[in-house]
């Protein structure tokens, strides 16, 4: 097990420094946490900031009805897809360079799709360009697994998840100022672009190479779908990969439908950024909770708590969702007590799901993202797709999800529900 110290403003110190890492000034766990949630930050960002400006980009490069979701599900899908990529490489070269390949592509994107001149084009460049960025997904899982083990590492990513889960509480209400100042939704990509500019100067400057030397994997397509496979197979991590997926294809439809849905079913258009970022806060102060009480009651305890509370609230909102004339005033609180537990269930999920990968955390991380973007985001496509007006097609999936989970989750633990805090094991 691995003793160095992890607290806050602590130099984080490896059994072995890479070689990279040198002559480099220390990173501290606090700095760490910041990066890493705003680095996952730039997806959401470039997913959530477009949404109060559909309306205008449907207007301007016609696309009609719920195609308008495009926008959104193409880059969440490709994202998916793309997550198989970066781990191989990240656990060969290491984790620096396969960061800049993905922010530079990022940057690159977002300008393009500032500049696209139909709704098809436009609805590609997203796609690509959440294929491309997709390392900006797998590698922080992976750099905190360098790191730190058992329900310290579910600590660190609430914390992660609390920073991260800022941004899209806010970035309606940032691509809304964008659009408001300058009247036109393509600037809204352009800081996307100047906001990856940024972070790859702030990661080329303060972030160490985290992959050991004797951790190293080769380029070879054998070990890579050995490793790949492990990580998807192993039964006492695979149903957790599979109900997070599950999960947050829940949160991924209330996504691609939220504009529409509080715009037209509740007639609170005008008030969208505010409600959207009530909801994702709620789920960063989960987070924050989770973060205080995780390594004392232990993961598993707690997500598995949160899954059953996430089942009950579920069957609530389907209920109120199939009176009629369901108003804000019912949506609202229960949507946002589900996002709530969704902080109790995320990070403990992925933790718990990474944790025999401690030398493979690359492959690892790539091979679990793939299932959970590519899941996720098909199923977040197809819940929004079916938006009738009402919020039923969201409730019942919701439920339906939940309850899908917890088998996966019985299955993954045998049966048996709640275990014992595991300790920091490297």
């Amino acid at each position: 097990m691995r003793k160095e110290p992890l607290s806050s403003g602590e130099p984080l110190e490896g059994r072995r420094p890479p070689a990279a890492a040198a002559n480099r000034a220390p990173i501290g766990e606090r700095e760490l946490i910041w990066m890493m949630a705003l680095l996952m930050a730039l997806n959401a960002f470039g997913i959530d900031a477009i949404l109060p400006a559909l309306d205008n980009v449907a207007g301007d490069l016609g696309a009609a009805g719920n195609s308008r979701q495009f926008v959104v599900g193409a880059y969440l899908l490709a994202a998916g897809l793309g997550t198989l990529v970066p781990g191989a490489f990240a656990d060969r070269y290491g984790r620096r360079p396969v960061l800049f390949t993905a922010l530079a592509l990022y940057i690159g994107l977002s300008i393009a799709c500032a500049m696209a001149t139909s709704f098809s084009s436009l609805v590609v460049l997203r796609a690509v360009q959440g294929f491309c960025a997709a390392g900006i997904i797998a590698l922080p899982p992976a750099i905190i697994r360098d790191r730190v083990g058992g329900d310290k590492m579910a600590r660190m990513m609430s914390l992660i998840f609390v920073i991260f889960l800022l941004v899209p509480a806010i970035a309606p209400s940032i691509g809304q100022g964008i659009l408001q100042l300058f009247g036109d939704w393509r600037w809204i990509f352009v800081a996307m672009a100047a906001a990856g500019v940024a972070m790859t100067a702030w990661v080329y400057i303060r972030l160490p190479e985290t992959l050991h030397e004797e951790d190293r994997q080769e380029i070879r397509l054998s070990p890579i779908a050995r490793n790949m496979r492990s990580a998807v197979t192993l039964r006492q991590t695979i149903g957790y990969t599979m109900a997070s997926a599950l999960v947050f294809g829940g949160l991924f439809g209330f996504i691609n439908s939220s504009q529409q849905l509080i715009g037209e079913a509740f007639g609170a258009g005008d008030r969208f950024p505010l409600i959207f970022a009530i909801c994702a806060g709620c789920m960063a102060i989960a987070n924050w909770s989770n973060s205080r009480i995780v390594e004392r009651f232990g993961a598993r305890r707690v997500s598995h708590i949160a899954l059953f509370a996430f089942i009950i609230v579920s069957a609530a909102q389907l209920w109120f969702a199939s009176q009629p004339n369901e108003t804000l005033w019912t949506f609202v609180p229960l949507m946002a007590a589900n996002m709530s537990l969704l902080g109790f269930i995320g990070a403990n999920f992925g933790s718990i799901a990474m944790q025999p990968f401690r030398h493979i955390a690359g492959a690892a991380s790539s091979a679990q993202s793939f299932l959970r973007m590519t899941t996720g985001a098909v199923l977040g496509a197809s819940i929004g797709y079916t938006y009738d007006g009402t919020a039923r097609p969201l409730a019942a999936a919701l439920l339906v999800a939940a309850i899908l989970s917890l088998a996966l989750v019985l299955f993954s633990e045998n049966g048996k529900l709640f275990g014992e805090p595991v300790a920091d094991e490297m």
